[in-house]
């Protein structure tokens, strides 16, 4: 598969077969996240692969009451917890060198994206989950305190074919040449 197909037709999906993702697929996912870039290559991202169904259950609960994903998430055969070293990325001689002292989430997002795509072109479906209580899984997980739950990853078989994406904005409506307002394209 190439990439512009990738990028074009990956989905989130929330309804899983009860295929069993094996651990050779998930090694596959995390292979590529692992070539992912990181501020400075100080690789901060961590994850956790979580099969024990108890478990999953308990990340579960913690996704707000409201979140779509909860239900995919207990039907998944796995969830990979992205994790990131909270004071890791964007840290230069001991102190913060960029305004952003969350660059770790730049980081995780790079690593998390390039784990999608690889699912897609697996055959595989992926939704990000993020709306959760971070502080929960954070313990549920065992995390040191310099360390931060992200987003949980379920993983599957898609049970149905994947949708045509929601619209999207033209190029020209978000980009902008050498000053905000003034149009790249028109």
């Amino acid at each position: 598969m190439e990439l512009t197909q990738a990028i074009l037709k990956r989905r989130s999906i929330r309804k899983f077969t009860d295929y069993v993702v094996t651990d050779a697929e998930i090694a596959e996912l995390l292979e590529a996240a692992r070539w992912a870039p990181s501020w400075a290559n100080t690789q901060c991202c961590e994850f956790i692969v979580v099969r024990d169904r108890g478990l999953i259950e308990k990340i579960t609960a913690a996704y707000s009451e409201f979140n779509p994903a909860r239900k995919c998430s207990l039907a998944a055969s796995a969830l990979i917890i992205g994790c990131a070293h909270s004071k890791k990325a964007g840290v230069k001689e001991g102190g913060w060198a960029t305004k952003f002292s969350s660059w770790y989430m730049f980081d995780l997002g790079l690593a998390v994206q390039t784990i999608c795509l690889r699912a897609h072109e697996l055959g595989l479906g992926t939704v990000i989950v993020g709306l959760m209580n971070h502080d929960i899984c954070k313990n549920l997980l065992d995390l040191p305190e310099d360390y931060e739950v992200v987003v949980s990853i379920p993983i599957g078989k898609p049970a149905v074919e994947a949708k045509e994406g929601p619209a999207r904005r033209a190029v020209a409506e978000f980009t902008h040449l050498d000053r905000f307002g003034n149009p790249f394209m028109s």
